[in-house]
């Protein structure tokens, strides 16, 4: 039985499987059932070694533990020392309860400091012991001392390597991981229905890859889009000087919900609050306007006429917002919603912001500094780290699950970076072409899986995350696209914008 495979590829030990089957049971609540296959199959959720150490434990039979611990074959020093600890500490604390302070302390002495398990750990066992006897731990009733020894097996078994004892909930481990590598290999992942009753496969057919609608209310240049963070409405703006809410309807459809009209110059960029009730517009040679989604109606203008301000973003609380200008003595400027200023970073010395942006949950600013640098501000450590690009950045754009950003480079690359833990090597994603000054490209698709970017011959690009090739290059728009947005509520619906003056609305072919 304990050689015997099973499967199609012959790769699994029947037993092994029979074993992590018994345990899920017992995990799941189905005692009677997993008892009932032990039975029938002649195999132990627990091992042999494991039950005469349990045995032992519950029936105070240190010595022959201890000695059980130390015949054990293939483990490690420290990981025998660190069950021998276990044991020891549990022995310690059942001498203390019968009064034998003597044999505690010489325990303690000769065998528990020979472990070798650190002189602060063992320091720190004494402390505990000595505070337990001065609350009077020679109190400590049999029920106790029998929960204590149930709690201690739990520990052994979570340092005893298999086959001795089994991960815990191995089953389910096995099979997330199984599903996980078929959700990896799926290039056009866009549906979280997964079922473990067939292999999981997203086709083409269900990705945003045909222009279902062509938005065309703007009269020149559209230069940003972007969708609301509960998808139901998009913003767009434009050189015509305006800005445009959409509203999403439940079919798909996409209609004109308000023209936003009090900027002189062109708008090219918009920002959600993330409760989406606020938008936030701005432009290369105009200052920040605060919009109430509801009615359309302007609520605050930031700074004044002089203040230019580049790009814009959102802290969580959608109470407090950021803007960076191209100009170095008006620096970034911190307001709140009400149109108060809270703190700004200015001066001679500060280089001009060409984009800038929060993290999702509020820890991160991620500031593009004099084209070439990315300085990535930790809001609550104040710790900040620079990265610097050969190429000038054109754009920035954070993950949703604030572990990436990505930036595009005038040498018509895109690079992912790693925002709070080790440098890395960026990512690269190349194919497009991107002359113009800004062209933007943002994360989408379930868990920020794809990166989508415009492109100067005028069409759109987008990868999945794993492959550095674009798996599609969609076609429709007639001049440069400057912009793109996925919804982060459908998967399937990806906005762009170009100089064709027009907003296209993606989906599958299916749609």
């Amino acid at each position: 039985m304990e050689n015997l495979m099973i499967g199609p590829k012959g790769l699994i030990k029947k037993q092994e499987f029979v074993r992590i089957i018994i345990q899920s049971m017992h995990a799941l609540g189905y005692r009677k059932s997993a008892v009932c296959l032990e039975a029938e199959s002649g195999i132990l959720c627990k091992s042999v070694d494991f039950e005469s150490l349990e045995s032992h434990i519950l029936n105070a039979n240190w010595d022959d533990c201890i000695g059980a611990l130390n015949k054990l074959k293939g483990l490690s020093d420290e990981t025998r020392a660190s069950a021998l600890f276990i044991v020891l500490k549990q022995f310690l604390l059942e001498c203390l309860s019968r009064g034998e302070d003597a044999l505690a302390l010489e325990v303690l002495r000769k065998q528990v400091a020979g472990l070798w398990m650190g002189k602060e750990k063992v320091h720190n066992l004494a402390v505990g012991l000595l505070f337990l006897k001065e609350l009077g731990s020679n109190k400590i009733d049999n029920g106790i001392i029998q929960e204590f020894r149930k709690r201690m097996i739990i520990d052994l078994e979570n340092v005893l390597p298999p086959p001795i004892t089994l991960p815990e909930r191995r089953l389910e481990h096995l099979v997330e991981m199984a599903v996980s590598a078929q959700v990896d290999n799926c290039t056009y992942h866009t549906s979280d229905a997964i079922t473990l009753y067939e292999d999981h496969h997203c086709g083409r057919d269900h990705f945003p890859s045909e222009t279902v609608q062509i938005l065309t209310n703007h009269k020149n240049e559209v230069w940003f889009v972007q969708f609301s963070n509960n998808g139901k409405y998009l913003a767009s703006s434009s050189c015509d000087c305006t800005a445009i809410i959409w509203k999403v309807l439940e079919t798909g459809k996409v209609t004109q919900k308000h023209t936003l009209k009090s900027h002189q110059n062109p708008v090219s960029f918009v920002a959600w609050s993330p409760d989406d009730t606020m938008l936030l517009t701005c432009g290369n040679m105009e200052v920040l306007k605060l919009w109430d989604v509801e009615t359309g109606i302007c609520k605050h203008t930031y700074g004044n006429d002089g203040f230019i301000v580049t790009s814009c973003a959102w802290f969580p609380d959608s109470k407090r917002l950021v803007c960076g200008s191209s100009d170095p003595e008006k620096g970034i400027y911190m307001w709140d919603s009400e149109g108060n200023e809270i703190k700004a970073w200015k001066g001679v010395r500060m280089p001009k912001v060409s984009d800038i942006a929060v993290t999702p949950d509020g820890q991160h600013l991620i500031s593009i500094f004099s084209d070439k640098e990315i300085h990535i501000l930790n809001l609550q450590t104040n710790a900040e780290r620079v990265i610097s690009e050969q190429h000038s950045i054109t754009s920035l754009s954070v993950s949703g699950d604030n572990k990436f950003f990505i930036v595009n480079l005038n040498s018509q690359e895109i690079h992912m970076w790693d925002v709070a833990g080790k440098w890395v090597k960026p990512r690269k994603y190349a194919g497009h072409m991107q002359q113009k000054y800004v062209i933007r490209s943002c994360f989408g698709g379930l868990n920020s899986r794809f990166i989508a970017s415009g492109s100067e011959d005028s069409q759109v690009y987008v990868w999945n995350q794993l492959s550095s090739y674009p798996i599609e290059i969609l076609s429709g728009h007639l001049m440069t696209v400057n912009c793109v947005s996925w919804n982060p509520r459908r998967p399937q619906m990806l906005a762009s914008a170009s100089d064709d003056q027009t907003v296209r609305i993606w989906g599958p072919n299916c749609f």
